[in-house]
């Protein structure tokens, strides 16, 4: 958590009193000329130029060093050589300057040697206290304050959007696209390698932040998983604001060119799903996407429900729009018959009363307001889609300038899609400039409306707290994985040798017994008096059915030994040389749907925990959802219902419903284990047979992967 004088040294770097500017320079073109001319054009602070021949730039005075300046300064902008920088940081740090700003590039995105010294740089102003941006990057833009000490063309015009980008070139097309869509922002920075500040201490920063209602994200990684998901959650369900976030680096490619572009490691796409889904971010593909719903959650209303009103001046618009509410999952609202006898007294009687409501081709604005107004004051309606098509009667700039006062009435959410360039930018401009966000198809539209309805109900998620571990028995399972550990750096478990940690966090289990010899094989099944399963419990043997080393419904003491022996047989042909450490015999699970519960330990976030489509056909369907632990009890439920099997588990065709809550308590338990035991870097129960409601889950076969935290 940010403390109280590092939050309030980075609000010097977005409102400073006083900017050095060190690598200022008169020439024009260059980025020392550019960062210092856009300084001077609105901020209203002291700019000072530092450039080691002194003189004056710009009209101003320039110092030959950062020390050298008599007063306090706020923010340092670097824009020298990089081999220059270092040196830079330690005249900031002797000059006591609040925040540093980085522009220069030569650091970690180019090597090993670069990145070393970045990290002394960073180490350095840490250490003194003094918030780092960069290197390698735009730099920051206040608007409010008159501020842009960046390189970008020019300063962008105030609102209530905050945008962060690791990407500096990004930035300058997003200002640009922003320009062209009349969108402001309330802060707008790009950190580049964020040797020093990162997107959660920004985002930390930007929670309390009164003129940001909304944050965008461009993140080619994440530096802190755990801080960000804490931080976001906080700003997501507290403070009330939305954070959209475009994650490059989703390939393989992706993830190369992520590291050779900022020198980060990219990670598993699936860890920052789960890390953007537990703290309510909402992930977009692309900067259209990013915009189209930005310019819509700072407008709008939230959507009270999925109910969609269209009003068009086409009918083929009007049905691409009802299309695309199907797959957003929206629905067509139904307009009621008071809302209908009132547009039959005042629309022409070829319009449509049903919605899509047509109101003609020749619609003008009267038209367009009179049954806006009626079809969004319907309490059938929860939202609604303006479609406008530029016919040659169609007064597009008037109803563009009339329609915002009639949807600001309403109350509730509403859109337009002004279908068009030329002919409706007059309309399109009046509808913006009144915070009316407009789409060029109505498709975009819908798709935004279907988001915001997403994000609206994710709020309103309850059973967010965590599971406790309370009737688990924490350190028993400790001083198992210890023993299991002893002298040695890694240790794969069988399935029986799993149980015992198993058993500490009351994860369900069926009557078994280990045998090393037939004898001990039919006295365990005697014992047991039911039918079992006889499993191979061997290192060498990971694929147990591929190598005849399963056999089921064994009943009998005879049976059992006739059993023991063929599972031997089996596995000398199918993997010659395998040591066999004993044969696992567990009472057969009554029926059920199987799923897998699996854990890979990923080095950067910790524990990734997955479900899916369990048995020996998981990895060919690969229905999985993931998670990082911990987990809170609304991610278990979701998990299980993100995935397709889901439907087999509530019922499918007929089938009964399986025990849905014990499964989710299970998978809360096993989170909970990876959690409290950092050893578990991998581990598998496969299949976790989940019963009829009401009758449990079982564990039939499981894994794990012990390695020592060093």
């Amino acid at each position: 958590m940010l403390s109280k004088e590092r939050f309030a040294n980075i609000d010097c770097i977005f409102n400073p009193k006083s900017v050095a500017v060190i690598g200022a320079s008169a020439k024009k073109g260059g980025v020392g000329n550019d960062v210092l001319v856009n300084l001077i054009k609105d901020f209203k602070g002291e700019i000072i130029p530092v450039n080691p021949k002194g003189g004056e730039i710009e009209g101003l005075k320039a110092y030959t060093t950062l020390t050298e300046i008599p007063g306090e300064v706020d923010l340092a902008v670097v824009l020298v050589n990089a081999k220059f920088v270092p040196g830079v940081v330690d005249q900031a740090i002797e000059k006591k300057v609040k925040g540093i700003v980085i522009i220069s590039a030569g650091f970690k995105e180019v090597g090993h040697e670069g990145a070393v010294i970045e990290k002394e740089m960073a180490d350095k102003a840490r250490a003194a206290g003094i918030p780092l941006v960069g290197p390698n990057c735009l730099g920051v833009i206040n608007a409010e304050a008159g501020l842009n000490a960046s390189f970008a063309s020019k300063i962008c015009k105030p609102g209530s959007l905050a945008f962060i980008s690791q990407s500096g070139a990004l930035c300058t097309s997003v200002l640009d696209f922003a320009e062209a869509r009349q969108m402001g922002f309330s802060k707008f920075v790009s950190f580049g390698n964020k040797s020093d500040v990162n997107e959660t201490e920004l985002l930390e920063y930007l929670a309390d932040d009164p003129k940001t209602q909304a944050i965008a994200l461009y993140l080619e990684d994440i530096a802190d998983g755990k801080g960000f998901i804490e931080i976001a959650s906080k700003i997501f369900w507290e403070k009330g604001k939305v954070v959209l976030c475009l994650k490059s680096g989703r390939s393989a490619e992706g993830a190369k060119a992520v590291s050779s572009h900022t020198g980060s490691l990219a990670g598993s796409d699936a860890v920052y799903d789960a890390i953007f889904t537990q703290s309510g971010v909402q992930r977009v593909d692309t900067i259209s996407e990013l915009f189209d719903r930005a310019s819509l959650y700072t407008t709008q209303p939230a959507p009270k429900g999925k109910n969609l009103a269209i009003i068009t001046n086409a009918g083929g618009p009007g049905i691409m729009a009802t299309d695309a509410a199907v797959r957003n999952g929206l629905k067509l609202a139904q307009i009621s018959d008071e809302t209908k006898a009132k547009l039959k007294e005042t629309m022409p009687p070829a319009a449509s009363l049903r919605n899509p409501v047509d109101v003609l081709g020749d619609a003008h604005s009267d038209r367009y307001q009179i049954a806006t107004e009626l079809i969004m004051s319907d309490p059938n309606v929860d939202m609604g889609l303006v479609l406008l098509t530029p016919q040659s009667m169609t007064d597009s700039d008037k109803i563009g300038a009339d329609i915002p006062a009639v949807i600001k009435k309403s109350g509730k959410p509403v859109v337009c899609a002004f279908m068009g360039a030329a002919a409706v930018a007059d309309g399109v401009a009046a509808l913006v400039s009144q915070g009316v966000p407009n789409y060029s198809f109505p498709e975009d539209a819908v798709a935004a409306l279907g988001a915001y309805v997403k994000l609206t109900e994710f709020r309103a998620l309850p059973d967010r707290e965590y599971m406790s571990a309370a009737d688990c028995d924490v350190e028993k399972a400790k001083a198992i994985v210890e023993e299991k550990l002893a002298g040695a750096d890694e240790k794969y478990l069988t399935q029986a040798e799993c149980r015992g940690i198993f058993e500490c966090y009351n994860l369900p289990l069926l009557k078994s017994g280990v045998a090393k010899s037939a004898e001990e094989a039919a006295a365990i099944v005697e014992g047991i008096g039911a039918k079992v399963v006889m499993k191979v419990m061997s290192d060498d043997v990971k694929h147990k059915f591929d190598a005849g080393g399963v056999i089921l419904n064994v009943e009998g003491p005879e049976a059992a030994k006739a059993a023991y022996a063929k599972i031997y047989e089996n596995v000398e042909k199918n993997v010659p040389g395998a040591k066999i450490d004993s044969i696992l015999i567990e009472q057969m699970a009554e029926k059920g749907v199987e799923v897998i519960l699996g854990c890979n330990r990923d080095a950067k976030f910790g524990p990734l925990v997955m479900i899916g489509h369990g048995g020996t056909y998981a990895e060919l369907w690969k229905d999985v959802a993931f998670r990082l632990a911990p987990m809170q009890k609304i991610s278990a439920e979701r998990m299980v219902r993100q995935i397709k099997t889901f439907k087999m588990l509530d019922g499918f065709r007929g089938a009964p419903k399986c025990d849905v809550a014990t499964l989710e308590k299970t998978l809360l338990s096993f989170a909970t284990m990876l959690v409290n035991h950092p050893e578990i870097a991998e581990c598998d129960i496969n299949p976790l047979i989940v019963h009829e409601d009401g009758k449990g889950c079982s564990v039939a076969d499981a894994r794990i992967m012990l390695r020592r935290v060093k």
